[in-house]
């Protein structure tokens, strides 16, 4: 256990102690948001990006050690555990290592080399590795043994090669060399498999392709295993100057036959010597070598893919939130009409129906009757529109609208819909919304993840949100596990409103899960709203260390101010020693930035409570229960550019950052196709990582730089002085634009082109 302390803090690059302490806490229940934020003396100040990187390597090494263990035992079991054996394996620092040294020890099939020795021909084996100056055919011949099909030399050899090629085969010490050989210098090569050109056509790049293996980006890395997968990419690992033929010497064969000090010196042994090495090479090590170091690449791309993964849900769920306001959520449709929600400020839904103002029924006037008159009885500020089907025509058929009401001063948003109608079919869905229809459980869901992306969201499993790359190809159980770790980390960085909360986001919190989350919902409706934090021990299975881990994260607007803030209840006697050292009552010092700025932290100081901790107490109470997150901002998607087919180069663009990734940036422009910022071109200075200039949710303004229509490729750049690099046979032609420039600006005569005619008409006529 020590020693797993000191490797974490060395990793760390922290003192044994901060880390002896992080893992006793966790040991005893404490949670990391928990840790991080109301225990930062105890652990000298682990942050929380500390504390989860401390959690996840204490179990992988403690799953480590577990295996030791088994290993241990295992050998021993067989009476084979040397000293030198039992070393080795204590000082093993991965899994993979663990694993070279057990495999001659691990159960198996009856294999040829096992059949060899029973049949007495380990001593051949053993004789010719030892004496190459031995006549091979001369020596076999005493080994003969007809009970054991032994009957030839020929035979005998046959065995003493099988028991050889596995004793190399199975040499810890020389498969971590030829590994980190392989590693250090193999490339990774794919190709197309013969007759799936067409069918895979979207992995074109890698048809024949080839990069070191040590470097190859995750990426591409997951692409090509996909394409694999697919059955339209073979892999395989090769050196750079590596030859066909078989009668070539690979370099890995000397290696093989350095290490067991084989050479051909021209002694009678060391031609079959010579053939022992080739097989163990080519029958038992390149495959095997092959498929773990493809394993190990892809354990390591999938390891990145689920970090963007998670770095870009964190990015999304501290998206600005529009606020406590009442607004409108429409679900876009053509044919089955745009699904519409009103919901108040708390998020209740209102009123409801549906409009259809899209081809192919066109009712635009009637939309607008329902649209206009339901902003008004319910004095509607946002109106949050899907960014799916239909979407733009939408956004169209709402920015007249708005024309029409232009005192009501309502702001209309596209929002990310991802996941919505998943969510509008939930059973979770089903219990909110009993009696609505699942088309409009997907337009509230809508409407309330611009009032507060995080609430809403975290209905939602994370991995269906589509802020991943290849979140269907890794580790699952990982991605999950990640993936809540983040949701956790954002609902606790912002804190929670007991009295609106709904289970999802409040099972959440530290310290809670669902069921408790259910008692807490279920008491409030039966009881009325919290009083205060106090009021959470009331609530059934809710202890002490619960409320321990989970008040400080819980907000309650009652009477006592700081039930509303981030100051955990253990330190409220801290607030009122500050407050009653100047003669002053709680109440006056909150938000009084000038008296608390001038206070000395350190003159608060006690046996239970240290400086880090004080100083955080003086800081939120300047501003009790601030949002994180930043102000409140929307994108304008350019008039009449709506489609991938509307898209010319050189044109500049608004959009959202939809999805960061490592090669760069994807971004929602409004064509339903996300176009893709190359890391290259997101400045005019060097970026290593795309997060170092944006993030999911940044609104930025692009240059289209090259459009595959085809392919529903956009190659966008963030820097303006960019050249547009689009094949002239890609652009439209000229009856092509002059049609692009007709939807763009519809004659009056059409029905979009009169839609604001149609509007005044109605109005008129109301």
């Amino acid at each position: 256990m020590n020693s797993i302390n000191q490797r974490i803090a060395d990793e760390l690059k922290v003192a044994a102690n901060q880390v002896n302490a992080a893992v006793a806490l966790l040991d005893e229940g404490a949670t990391v948001p928990f840790i991080a934020r109301y225990r930062k003396e105890v652990t000298g100040g682990l942050d929380d990006t500390q504390m989860r990187f401390l959690e996840e390597r204490l179990q992988y090494l403690r799953d480590m050690e577990d295996r030791r263990s088994a290993i241990l035992k295992s050998i021993d079991e067989q009476g084979k555990l040397t000293p030198e054996l039992k070393n080795d394996i204590l000082a093993a620092d991965t899994k993979t290592r663990l694993e070279d040294l057990y495999l001659p020890y691990k159960p198996k099939r009856r294999t040829k080399a096992q059949i060899a020795r029973e049949a007495g021909l380990q001593g051949l084996a053993d004789a010719l590795l030892a004496d190459p100056t031995l006549d091979p055919e001369a020596t076999a011949a005493a080994y003969l043994n007809p009970e054991h099909a032994i009957a030839t030399s020929k035979d005998a050899l046959d065995g003493a090669k099988q028991i050889l090629m596995e004793e190399f085969a199975e040499d810890a010490s020389l498969l971590g060399k030829l590994r980190q050989f392989l590693w250090d210098n193999a490339l990774v090569t794919s190709a197309v498999i013969a007759g799936q050109e067409s069918q895979g056509e979207k992995f074109r790049d890698y048809f024949e392709h080839s990069e070191p293996l040590k470097s190859v980006p995750s990426h591409r890395a997951l692409a090509l295993f996909r394409g694999r997968k697919a059955g339209v990419l073979s892999l395989a690992l090769r050196l750079p100057d590596e030859e066909d033929s078989l009668s070539a010497v690979h370099p890995c064969e000397i290696i093989i036959a350095e290490h067991h000090s084989i050479r051909d010196a021209g002694r009678p042994a060391d031609r079959w010597l010579r053939e022992v090495v080739r097989w163990t090479w080519r029958v038992k090590l390149l495959t095997h070598l092959e498929t773990d170091l493809l394993g190990q690449v892809r354990d390591s791309a999938e390891d990145d893919a689920i970090k963007v993964f998670g770095a870009n849900l964190k990015d999304l769920l501290l998206t600005a939130a529009a606020g406590q306001k009442a607004t409108i959520g429409l679900d876009p449709g053509l044919r089955t009409g745009v699904k519409v929600a009103v919901i108040d400020a708390t998020g209740k839904v209102v009123d409801h129906c549906a409009i259809y103002p899209n081809p192919p029924q066109n009712k635009i006037a009637e939309s607008a009757k329902i649209l206009v008159n339901l902003c008004k009885k319910h004095d509607v500020a946002l109106i949050s529109i899907g960014n799916g089907t239909a979407s733009r025509e939408t956004d169209r058929f709402v920015g007249e609208v708005l024309k029409l009401i232009p005192d009501m001063n309502i702001k209309k948003v596209m929002v990310n819909e991802a996941g919505a109608s998943i969510y509008s079919a939930s059973e979770y869905a089903a219990r909110e919304f009993p009696d609505l229809d699942v088309t409009i459980r997907g337009a509230v869901s809508i409407a309330r993840r611009l009032q507060d992306p995080l609430a809403e969201l975290v209905k939602i499993d994370p991995k269906s949100i589509g802020v991943g790359q290849y979140q269907h190809d890794v580790n699952q159980t990982q991605l999950a596990r990640t993936l809540d770790a983040v949701v956790e980390d954002c609902v606790n960085a912002v804190g929670v409103d007991l009295n609106t909360a709904s289970i999802p986001l409040l099972s959440r919190v530290s310290g809670l899960n669902n069921t408790l989350a259910t008692n807490i919902v279920d008491f409030r409706d039966q009881h009325g709203a919290f009083a205060s934090r106090k009021d959470l021990l009331k609530v059934p299975r809710f202890g002490d260390k619960t409320f321990e881990l989970a008040a400080g994260f819980l907000r309650v607007a009652g009477d006592n101010p700081l039930d509303n803030s981030s100051v955990h209840p253990e330190s409220y006697p801290v607030v009122e020693r500050i407050a009653s050292s100047s003669g002053r009552q709680l109440n006056s010092i909150i938000g009084d930035v000038s008296f608390l700025r001038a206070l000395k932290p350190q003159e608060f100081i006690s046996e239970t409570v240290g400086l880090p901790t004080i100083k955080d107490i003086l800081s939120e109470l300047e501003k009790p229960g601030r949002d994180p997150r930043p102000e409140f901002v929307t994108a304008d998607f350019k008039e009449g550019v709506e489609t991938i087919k509307d898209l010319e180069p050189g044109m500049i663009l608004e959009g959202v950052i939809s999805n960061v990734t490592n090669f760069g940036a994807f971004v929602d422009i409004g064509v339903h196709q996300d176009g893709l910022v190359h890391i290259s071109a997101l400045s005019n200075k060097f970026v290593k990582d795309p997060r170092e200039v944006v993030k999911a949710g940044d609104i930025v303004k692009v240059k289209v730089i090259e459009v595959e229509v085809a392919r529903k490729r956009i190659a966008l750049s963030m820097r303006m002085d960019d050249e547009i690099g689009q094949k002239t046979s890609e652009r439209p032609s000229k009856p092509a634009a002059k049609q692009n420039m007709a939807r763009q600006n519809p004659p009056s005569g059409s029905t979009m082109g009169s839609m604001g005619a149609l509007l005044q008409q109605a109005m008129t006529k109301k």
